[in-house]
């Protein structure tokens, strides 16, 4: 990895055989990214080409032409680092000096042609910043245009990758010219010797990368999105990203039938009408690439060697960084728009604690844990907009930023229904918000932001002086003992956050039908007391 030059503004440029796509962001504090701006041009580099021998004139000029559009939309951020990388087209043509001449001297690009194995493993640095599988041990697969990168890693490091010359424009031209020539479905035979092609290549493959176990299979770039677009506009869904989206075999089972015998694909919901013509090739591809490691369900990452460029080139922090990437974005948010980000810190604190000692009661896990502690630091950032009424507030900024990578939409949702209901009404049917969810999110958000409205009572002056607490579970009652050693020379010491956490108890209590005490035998609540919902 290298840090460059004083600029905090910084771009990547990914040269593909189908697309070429930019992203430029804003180097953050913790060493990640802020994103600005992406943009994805549908060039065909590698169209036309015969077996990418060649790069044809006109495929050059679209290239060139692009690449100086995307390097004007970087510059109108101000002064830039920029790096560029291309890949397969650009790395199996002959001719590929014509192209990065004209980059370097037309454009005052220079261009980096990568190999298959440094694509991967850029890829796989940019599936790292946008999904959580640091710890678990993945199958990357990433279909583009020309080839097929495929990489089994855990943690920071790759374990083992292939770059296959396979890819969707490539099987297409194959195998699928004559289909698209004649504006017909392909037959029966033209899509048998294209499975059978891409079978015979992968066999192999799935032999030694399968045997390292994978435990969750990622998809990135083009073929796997649009499948799970058209997964999605089949379910029904009301979906805004694609990141996190899952979709399973029988769902890609369901699209490649859709689409390899459609008689006009781009009537397909879900289909990209630039990429109707080459989704042939690429579906029959990831229905071999599912067959060989027996893969069950893919999830998408959309981010991709783009965003795996610009890490490894500009980003100051290390590759475990990326560990604590989704937890990084929630404190930058809350830096940016809570005027109290301390506040909320500690508030996630106490939040998780009370979690960690009332297990007995709720049984849930650390993804539900993770979801809790995200809401609590990030509950307060709708006074940036308005003290009135914040918390709706914060519900709208936590659902629309786009600093929260890392984290899937459902999850989002989750998110900022939570910070909603960390004051004021209960959650209740009447909220549209609420009542969108499945039942079992319902009891999730009810059971949590009782959790967390408990919290932010025992932070009720946001002085941090509950440091920690006993929790005594019996008989249909939870007693909850703040501990605040460093409160015992302040005049009054915590009745205040005993009060507020008191005043907070209900949606907790309801949530899990039982009695709440906190330190009843510390403070009287005065009825009269000043309003404690302000968050």
């Amino acid at each position: 990895m290298q840090n460059s030059s004083a600029t905090s503004i910084k771009a990547a440029i990914d040269i593909g055989t189908n697309s070429m796509h930019l992203v430029v962001a804003r180097l953050a504090d913790h060493g990640g990214f802020e994103m600005l701006t992406s943009e994805k041009e549908t060039v065909r580099l590698g169209q036309g080409g015969g077996e990418m021998k060649l790069l044809a004139p006109d495929a050059i000029e679209r290239g060139i032409a692009a690449l100086g559009r995307m390097k004007q939309v970087a510059a109108s951020f101000g002064d830039v680092d920029l790096a560029a990388v291309a890949t397969s087209a650009v790395r199996e043509a002959s001719n590929r000096n014509e192209f990065l001449d004209r980059a370097r001297n037309e454009v005052g690009i220079d261009v980096e042609v990568i190999s298959g194995f440094e694509e991967a493993r850029l890829i796989h640095l940019g599936v790292l910043q946008a999904l959580p599988v640091f710890e678990q041990r993945i199958l990357l697969v990433d279909i583009g245009g020309g080839s097929t990168e495929l990489l089994v890693g855990e943690g920071p490091d790759p374990i083992e990758a292939r770059s296959m010359k396979l890819g969707a424009i490539r099987l297409t031209e194959r195998f699928f010219a004559d289909a698209l020539a004649e504006d017909r479905a392909p037959t029966d035979g033209e899509i048998d010797e294209c499975r059978h092609y891409v079978r015979a290549a992968l066999a192999p493959v799935g032999h030694e990368l399968g045997g390292h176990q994978p435990q969750v299979a990622v998809g990135s770039s083009g073929t796997a999105t649009t499948v799970a677009a058209i997964a999605v506009a089949a379910r029904g869904d009301d979906v805004r990203q694609m990141n996190g989206v899952v979709f399973s075999a029988a769902e890609l089972a369901d699209v490649a039938k859709r689409v390899l015998t459609a008689s006009d694909r781009r009537k397909v919901n879900g289909l990209d009408d630039k990429r109707s013509d080459i989704i042939l090739g690429g579906v029959i591809l990831l229905q071999e690439v599912f067959a060989a490691f027996d893969l069950q369900a893919m999830t998408i990452s959309e981010y991709a060697l783009r965003e795996g460029v610009l890490f490894d080139r500009f980003a100051s922090g290390s590759v475990q960084d990326l560990h604590d990437l989704r937890r990084h974005n929630l404190v930058r948010l809350a830096q940016q728009l809570d005027p109290d980000p301390k506040h909320a810190e500690h508030t996630a604190l106490l939040a998780t604690e009370l979690f960690d000692r009332t297990k007995s009661l709720h049984g849930l896990g650390d993804s539900e844990r993770e979801l809790l502690d995200a809401a609590a630091i990030v509950h307060n950032v709708g006074l940036f907009i308005s003290h009135s009424s914040h918390h709706k507030h914060s519900y709208y900024v936590i659902r629309n930023s786009e600093q929260l990578t890392g984290f899937t939409e459902h999850e989002v949702e989750l998110i900022a229904v939570l910070a909603r209901y960390h004051r004021k009404s209960h959650p209740t049917e009447k909220h549209d918000e609420f009542a969108a969810l499945k039942k079992d999110d319902q009891r999730l958000v009810r059971e949590l932001a009782g959790m967390l409205r408990l919290a932010i009572g025992l932070d009720r002056r946001h002085a941090g002086l509950v440091e920690s607490m006993r929790v005594i579970i019996n008989d249909g009652t939870v007693r909850i003992e703040p501990l605040a050693p460093g409160a015992a020379d302040i005049d009054g010491g915590i009745d205040l956050e005993v009060y507020a956490a008191r005043e907070r108890s209900l949606l907790f209590a309801e949530a899990f039908d039982v009695t709440v005490e906190i330190d009843v035998s510390a403070h009287d609540a005065d009825d009269d007391a000043t309003d404690l919902e302000s968050g």
